[in-house]
């Protein structure tokens, strides 16, 4: 029962939270960029335009971000710089495609940019195709 109200923690439990939370957002992510890439020719005109760059361009984007960031994310393959395009995704879905309703049509959005963050700021972790490079170069 102490384990459960205990504040300590060890480096493999870190790790394993990393991977779970890398895992899950990389799984649920990638439905959204498959849907888009399946659905493109339909979704092109009616995307949401992110700085000007027009709706066909915007889609492209989203696509790649939700698709091919999220495979990386998913071996822990340059995680760090495959969040970046993920959390800008989120933003814009956030704020232009759902006016800012965070805790509306946005909800989802806020808690992919929440964990987005969260991997950005710790990492892979020791579980991932990152830490396996890392070792070899020391």
């Amino acid at each position: 029962m102490s384990q459960f109200v205990s504040t300590r923690y060890t480096a493999s439990a870190v790790n394993a939270a990393l991977l779970v939370l890398r895992l899950g957002a990389a799984i649920l992510m990638i439905p959204h960029g498959y849907q888009k890439l399946t659905k493109f020719e339909s979704m092109q005109s009616q995307f949401v335009s992110f700085l000007g760059l027009g709706p066909k361009v915007s889609l492209i984007l989203a696509m790649s971000a939700e698709l091919g960031c999220s495979l990386l994310l998913l071996f822990g393959l340059f995680t760090r710089l495959a969040t970046v395009p993920l959390i800008i995704t989120m933003l814009t879905a956030l704020f232009l495609a759902h006016g800012g309703a965070l805790f509306g049509d946005g909800e989802k959005n806020g808690l992919f940019i929440l964990i987005f963050i969260a991997i950005l700021l710790l990492g892979p972790g020791a579980y991932s195709v990152d830490a396996s490079l890392n070792k070899r170069r020391f």
